[in-house]
């Protein structure tokens, strides 16, 4: 544990120095929230895809700023000396996950209470359920993110993995179509992928109509969360061939 707060506490200080950075985490999402809104003026639209984009842009972000940053450390050899010392692979992944945890759980709470306070979106259910789901959320893109990142070899891959993790999951989740008028397998796979459960969850809060269905789902996205982390952490080369 000691260790993995090491590593969380050496990671946040890196990102401290790069203000640009904290500013497009923290901020862009908002942005891209309110353009949505800006698009959907005087129509519902809004209110029905409102928590989806909660769900969508805080994941892309993280999955982004994650895995690139995670890449970077074995590219520039850092990851090789800090695995010639006493820290396991675990410990590196789990440091990582808490930094930019941390930053997704400032970043949340931005991000849902300017899509509640500035752009409008009615929540009829609790606001703190919402951004609890919401944080999950952006917990699942940074596992997914560090996932990738042991996978690819150059930062360019690690973009590439972005049509191959979350493209896909955006398509089946039901925001452009109901997943219920999915083809039957397409329906099937959207059920199981984790943005679909967190844009269910999101939905169900701000319908108010949160149930067993809307503890499922983010057990869903937990279970996500640990698998994508061990993926991680099993998979993970200590530099780059």
């Amino acid at each position: 544990m000691r260790r993995t707060l090491a590593t969380t506490g050496r990671v946040l200080n890196q990102v401290r120095h790069d203000p640009r950075t904290i500013a497009l985490m923290l901020v862009v999402p908002s942005l891209l929230i309110g353009l949505i809104a800006w698009i959907f003026t005087d129509t519902p639209a809004f209110q029905r895809i409102g928590p989806s984009m909660i769900a969508l842009f805080p994941f892309v972000v993280m999955f982004l700023v994650t895995s690139i940053a995670t890449l970077r450390e074995r590219r520039s050899g850092t990851l090789e000396r800090l695995l010639s010392m006493p820290l396991a692979k675990g410990e590196f992944i789990f440091g990582y996950a808490v930094a930019f945890t941390m930053i997704a759980i400032v970043q949340t709470i931005i991000a849902s209470s300017f899509a509640v306070w500035v752009c409008g979106l009615e929540i009829s259910g609790s606001f703190w359920l919402m951004f609890a789901v919401a944080a999950l959320d952006a917990l699942l893109g940074i596992s997914l993110g560090l996932m990738a990142s042991a996978f690819a070899r150059t930062e360019f891959q690690v973009v590439q993995f972005m049509p191959a993790l979350v493209i896909p999951q955006f398509l089946l989740a039901g925001i452009i179509l109901p997943r219920e008028q999915l083809p039957g397998v397409l329906e099937s796979i959207g059920d199981w992928l984790p943005l679909s459960h967190a844009i269910d969850a999101l939905s169900d809060v701000a319908a108010g109509t949160t149930d067993s269905d809307t503890a499922f789902s983010m057990l869903v996205i937990v279970a996500w969360i640990v698998v994508a982390l061990l993926v991680g952490s099993l998979t993970l080369r200590r530099r780059t061939a």
